[in-house]
């Protein structure tokens, strides 16, 4: 049963805003940012909840894990974006528990009543069942995941040149990143060109030559969501680069400066064991949804699928709800012309929002809505300097010509003018000159592995559902 909590009753700024309905957006990423600048000036209260004050660009954070970018560059405040949105209002707090039937959040041990909610809340990482993985090999969902794993990073870099044993070097400067999908692959892309090249030209002691990545993956090949074609020139690249790839490798164990790893042999034999000694590694294999759709469920009835997310309508309602929307990582849609759910990439993120809050002010104004359909604008990776590759709804590039589609999409996404411009500066910069701008250690040993992503306190309760309150007349 769910502990009292207090109503919190927030006066909107403007009088006649009392009469409209209200509208409460869970999640400050792509899709709820997009809902809430799609219904900012009309006759609709919104309020938008994150535990964050900022929205996060997270197709970049590996630029920050290696040095590239800073912090801000791919965090923009919520209120700097909804500045203008007079009918918009940001609350700060994680929401904590729902109640369906009395139309309420409560975050911050307070209810908050709503018309409508849009549950955008986003996804985490998995770690397929060995949470206990967690602390030795980072994810990169949040800027502390990737401020961690730069300095880690940067902090072994330091000791080597400092540490006169050739075998110590070498273990320090082992990389080793879990997952070969785009972040994996653009994670060791990174580093690779780091330990090559910023090495050589800022540290004395340290030989670039001893520096060694390696990027594990289960599948036969890179970046299985693409063509194969985009995948083998992925590959090549990589190789070229010095990167090590271990396809077909499972991860058995992760210990402190180790990693135990299963290798597919020829067909008929036995998978060869692997044991790599590294400083650092770094997870980008598994995502699941964030822990509001299991709490949605256990709340609603609605059905969620293996990951985690919430399987919606075809107006991203749940069943008996339809003023419920879930949009984002946290929704599979598969109301789509293969019947495969949507990727959680931003660009659907993206459309999800701008059609939800649409829909909604169809209903709120009583005019027809068209059905949702989704704008394949196709998938893309940084692999290098200069060097990327895109599937574009069958035009497929790799080289200069995807990294310059992969730049002036990503610079369109952004959602604030400001970083566009520091960003593009930043990536100039590094191209022109060698450099990285954000070589920094900050933050003292593993304190941003305790940052919870969401719900994580409340992941070993279980979520009952609550008692039913008596409804009869008192006497």
């Amino acid at each position: 049963m769910r502990r009292e909590c207090f109503f919190l009753e927030l006066p909107p700024p403007v009088e006649a805003m009392a009469a409209w309905p209200h509208v409460v957006i869970v999640g400050g990423g792509f899709a709820g940012v997009k809902a809430a600048l799609a219904l900012a000036g009309e006759p609709v209260r919104v309020t938008l909840i994150d535990k964050r004050n900022f929205s996060l660009f997270q197709p970049l954070l590996y630029q920050v894990a290696s040095g590239l970018v800073s912090e801000s560059d791919v965090a923009t405040p919520l209120r700097h974006l909804l500045e203008r949105a007079t009918n918009v209002q940001v609350l700060l707090g994680e929401v904590t528990d729902l109640d369906p039937q009395g139309r309420e959040v409560v975050f911050n041990d307070k209810c908050y009543r709503y018309d409508h909610l849009i549950l955008a809340a986003g996804s985490g990482s998995s770690y397929f069942g060995h949470e206990e993985w967690r602390p030795q090999a980072p994810p990169m969902k949040i800027l502390e995941h990737a401020d961690e794993i730069r300095r880690r990073l940067l902090s072994a870099f330091e000791e080597a040149e400092q540490t006169p044993d050739q075998e110590r070097r070498r273990f320090l400067q082992t990389v080793v990143v879990i997952g070969g999908g785009p972040s994996g692959c653009e994670l060791a892309g990174s580093l690779s060109e780091l330990s090559q090249h910023s090495i050589r030209r800022f540290f004395r002691q340290v030989d670039p030559a001893h520096s060694r990545i390696v990027l594990v993956d289960p599948g036969d090949r890179v970046l299985r969501a693409m063509d194969p074609s985009l995948s083998a020139a992925a590959e090549g690249y990589l190789r070229s680069r010095g990167v090590e790839l271990l396809l077909g490798g499972r991860v058995l164990a992760i210990e402190p400066g180790k990693v135990s790893i299963s290798v597919k042999g020829p067909e008929g034999s036995e998978p060869q064991q692997h044991v790599i000694e590294a400083a650092t590694v770094c997870w980008t294999a598994g995502v699941r949804a964030s822990h509001l759709g299991k709490l949605l469920a256990e709340r609603s009835g609605c059905t969620v699928d293996r990951g985690g997310r919430v399987v919606v309508e075809p107006d991203f309602s749940i069943p008996g709800h339809p003023e419920i929307r879930v949009v984002g990582d946290l929704c599979s849609y598969s109301h789509t012309a293969d019947g495969k759910p949507l990727p959680g990439m931003a660009g659907p993120a993206v459309q999800m929002g701008g059609w939800v809050a649409r829909d909604i002010l169809a209903k709120v104004q009583g005019w027809e809505h068209g059905a949702f359909r989704w704008l394949d604008l196709g998938s893309m990776a940084v692999i290098g300097p200069l060097f990327a590759v895109a599937d574009l709804r069958g035009l497929k590039v790799a080289g200069k010509l995807g990294w310059l589609l992969w730049g002036v999409a990503h610079l369109g996404f952004m959602p604030a003018m400001e970083n566009r411009f520091t960003l593009l500066i930043k990536w100039l910069w590094s191209i022109g000159m060698g450099e990285r701008s954000s070589l920094l250690i900050t933050g003292r040993p593993n304190q941003h592995m305790d940052v919870e992503v969401g719900l994580e306190s409340f992941e070993a309760l279980s979520l009952a559902p609550r008692e039913p309150q008596d409804s009869s007349p008192a006497a």
